[in-house]
């Protein structure tokens, strides 16, 4: 069974270009992906996670709304009973925010230029293809 991924744009900002650059990795890594699109809630976006049974979410966050946005999305998870989702990020993140974010649940951020065989290579050495099955 592939791993099966949400890769999302929370809150207001309209630039989903390397969210669409990483979810055609992942696809062509071999993995189900569902792009939910822009201006997404997170709980939309945790919402389809449940549903799709993904094993990973992965949010795109340009808006410096990082803190918030990842920090929301954690707590619906949790409220979800739904802990074993993995949530991974990019975007403009300041280097001082990644530990915090880490601190919150947030399993790893990716910063502007990270190559996407990292993040494809991060995804199936840290993504389990059995959780949430």
């Amino acid at each position: 069974m592939p791993i099966r991924v949400v890769i999302a744009k929370p809150g207001l900002d309209g630039h989903d270009r390397g969210a669409k650059v990483v979810a055609r990795a992942l696809r062509d890594a071999g993995m189900e992906v569902i792009y939910t699109g822009l201006h997404q809630t997170p709980e939309q976006i945790v919402a389809t996670a449940v549903q799709e049974d993904a094993q990973a979410i992965g949010l795109s966050v340009l808006s410096g709304a990082h803190m918030t946005l990842f920090r929301k999305v954690i707590e619906l998870l949790a409220e979800q009973d739904a802990r074993d989702i993995v949530v991974f990020g990019g975007g403009i993140i300041p280097d001082a925010d990644i530990a915090p974010l880490k601190e919150i649940g947030v399993a790893e951020v990716f910063t502007p230029g990270t190559p996407t065989g990292t993040i494809v290579d991060w995804v199936r050495d840290h993504v389990p293809a059995t959780a949430g099955a």
